[in-house]
């Protein structure tokens, strides 16, 4: 009971601490652009910031519900308003995490899993400030570099070879689960080239679908 009381405890003091650090974070985000409309005396005026927050709405707010309800069981109570905060969950947070879990070995749903999350996302949160701050500084001299034609190819390979990388360790074991997401997108970026580019959209999609796919073959004890 008192083991109960404790965690239900933990998991209330980060949810708060995490909606306050969250409602902080929105603010200052905000105070940005406001700050700057009022220095320059520039603003889209009202029905402008609609129009525009409309459009975004539409495309991001149905994926990122979804996110949240894909990515909050693996990431933990602390490790998710932390991520969702400091952004870039399919490019890093995600998998610095799971890569943090391999090594560990910890399960989802643990306290131990909960702390090696919350730790590995801040640890990429810092990692990703440390680089932004210095590639500012160091842009001028390095942008003829990152900007040659001959590191295109690279640059735009990168999600699609780390996350290949990370994927290949969970096909491997159950490869019949891989094989309905695969499918499905594939299917579905051939057939709309456009859709490629949509990834905050379709790795929620591959994650219910693998899901299903998972369900259906559980019951007919394929797996």
């Amino acid at each position: 009971m008192a083991k109960n009381t404790k965690e239900r405890s933990f998991d209330d003091q980060m949810h708060w601490y995490g909606r306050v650090w969250t409602a902080i974070a929105l603010c200052l985000m905000l105070l940005v652009p406001l700050f700057v409309a009022i220095y320059f005396q520039a603003s889209p005026g009202a029905r402008g910031m609609l129009i525009g927050a409309a459009s975004i709405c539409i495309i991001y707010l149905p994926s990122s519900i979804v996110e949240v309800i894909t990515y909050a069981p693996m990431l933990g109570t602390g490790a998710t308003y932390l991520a969702f905060v400091t952004g870039n969950l399919t490019n890093l947070k995600i998998p610095c995490c799971m890569t943090a879990r391999e090594i560990v070995g910890t399960e989802y749903g643990t306290k131990e899993n909960e702390i090696i999350s919350t730790l590995s996302v801040a640890a990429s949160s810092l990692v990703t400030c440390t680089v932004l701050i210095l590639g500012v500084l160091l842009l001028a001299p390095l942008r003829p570099i990152l900007e040659a034609p001959v590191l295109q190819p690279a640059f735009d390979t990168v999600v699609p070879a780390l996350f290949g990388a990370l994927g290949y360790k969970y096909f491997s074991k159950t490869p019949l689960v891989a094989v309905a997401p695969f499918v499905c997108m594939a299917a579905l970026c051939l057939l709309v080239p456009a859709a490629a580019s949509q990834v905050a959209v379709l790795v929620p999609v591959s994650a219910v679908i693998s899901i299903v796919a998972a369900r259906v073959l559980y019951v007919k004890k394929k797996i």
